[in-house]
């Protein structure tokens, strides 16, 4: 009984490194593949080894081999986890969008807007001409430019700024009264389903949600005025082979193409509701008047982790968002802040090593202007991207919460819940499988023609 026992354990470890291994190599993880392989034949030559000591120590061996696994069981999967990082979830004010580095980047020097705002804002002025200097975003003379990557990138930008000018279009005169609010966001979230949303839900709209002033476009400085009593937030999944370049073109390229994505969806809903008669607005790449990380955040999709990106429960930050406002009669989602991810960014850092413009902080959440939180030094990320040429990602990349829907990966998010044991052990093994710093992916196929 003792033989067939360590016989059928030593099995069990092995079908499971053999399963981990061949799921690895079907995500393109040659690394973790290699390894699986490797301890699918080590752990169960150890395992075997007690085969040749006497018979009657098979008993006690087989018995301390039961006893390991039970309490190892115990202590990575029992419900012990204690929330030690606190993060304020509700900003103390509104964001500026002419503050942030999409719309400074947008400022031409030697214009009136130019003169303007670094008259009021002196202390950004020198930082921002550093940016200057580089070629810039998606331009020739980058570090990883590449012609096609970078045009096809440029056609998804393009493409969603065409959508810009039917925005802030009215609804129809006449309405067709569906005050149903069940049913309405029924079928708006099985639609969305369809048009390509990963995960959606539904916030009340909350004046933290709206920018102060707008940023970018013709409305520069006017303040934002918003009465929507809704927002639909949804996700667009990014795909992870090209994601796992970053930060070479591939990564711009798709993230472009998500931004396109969402920006078809989010347009097409706001379009139906306004066909209905009740006013809204889709809120696309290049025309927000609201934070989608937070209206995201507060839809139930996600929290904000340490990269300062929305972290969902089983893609991480591998996402680009959509966002619609709207008077359309709608229920709100229940949302429950999964208060985990936050201790584990606290251990994880991942982001933060890999980040080659060291933008992202290694410290615990500090009190930025009266709220706790995480921040990024958006200058130094974004001047990044105007050396590389791409919006860089590699913190997304590495990320060990954006490793793919699977059976396999959400068996350990959910022990990432659970216990804080499971999160260190699990954090190890990413490590050991994936590595703490790993090189970009090469570009494969049609990504590699240049």
């Amino acid at each position: 009984m003792a033989f067939v026992f360590i016989v059928s354990f030593s099995a069990i470890i092995s079908a499971g490194m053999l399963i981990f291994a061949f799921a690895s190599l079907k995500e393109n993880e040659k690394r973790a593949a290699q390894r699986a392989f490797l301890l699918a034949i080590l752990l169960p030559t150890v395992f075997l080894l007690p085969l040749f000591l006497p018979y009657n120590f098979l008993i006690y061996v087989s018995l301390l081999y039961l006893l390991s696994f039970v309490t190892g069981f115990l202590i990575l999967f029992l419900p012990l986890h204690r929330h030690r990082i606190h993060l304020d979830t509700i900003p103390a004010g509104q964001i500026d969008e002419r503050d942030i580095m999409f719309s400074r980047r947008l400022l031409v020097p030697g214009s009136s807007r130019y003169e303007e705002y670094y008259t009021a804002n002196p202390d950004k002025k020198e930082v921002d001409d550093r940016f200057r200097k580089n070629p810039g975003l998606l331009e020739k003379g980058t570090r990883y430019y590449d012609p096609y990557l970078f045009a096809a990138a440029n056609a998804s930008f393009s493409s969603v700024a065409a959508l810009h000018s039917i925005l802030e279009r009215e609804p129809a005169i006449s309405k067709t009264e569906q005050n149903d609010a069940k049913q309405n966001t029924h079928f708006i979230k099985a639609w969305a389903k369809k048009l390509g949303a990963y995960s959606i839900g539904i916030t009340k709209l909350q004046s933290y949600h709206l920018y102060s002033h707008v940023g970018r476009g013709p409305d520069f400085g006017k303040k934002v005025t918003l009465n929507h009593r809704y927002a639909i937030a949804f996700t667009v999944e990014m795909d992870k082979t090209m994601v796992d370049t970053a930060p070479l073109g591939p990564t711009v390229m798709e993230s472009a193409q998500q931004y396109m994505n969402a920006g078809s969806i989010a347009v097409q809903i706001a379009e139906f509701i306004k066909h209905l008669g009740y006013p809204a607005r889709a809120h696309i790449d290049g025309n927000y008047r609201v934070v989608c990380t937070l209206v995201a955040k507060d839809a139930g999709l996600g929290v904000l982790g340490r990269m300062g990106l929305l972290m969902t429960p089983t893609l991480g930050p591998r996402v680009r968002i959509g966002v619609i406002t709207t008077d359309f009669p709608l229920e709100t989602d229940e949302v429950k802040e999964d208060k985990a991810v936050y201790d584990f960014c606290a251990r994880c850092k991942k982001c933060a090593d890999v980040c080659p413009s060291k933008a992202i902080s290694f410290s615990d959440p500090k009190e930025i202007n009266g709220v706790r939180r995480w921040q990024i030094n958006q200058e130094k990320c974004f001047t990044y991207w105007t050396i590389a040429g791409t919006d860089c990602a590699r913190c997304v990349s590495v990320c060990p919460y954006a490793h793919p829907d699977t059976l396999l990966h959400n068996l350990v998010r959910q022990g990432l819940k659970r216990s804080d044991t499971f999160q260190i052990v699990a954090l190890k093994m990413d490590d050991f499988f994936y590595g703490r710093k790993p090189a970009p992916k090469k570009p494969e196929g049609y990504l590699s023609l240049s």
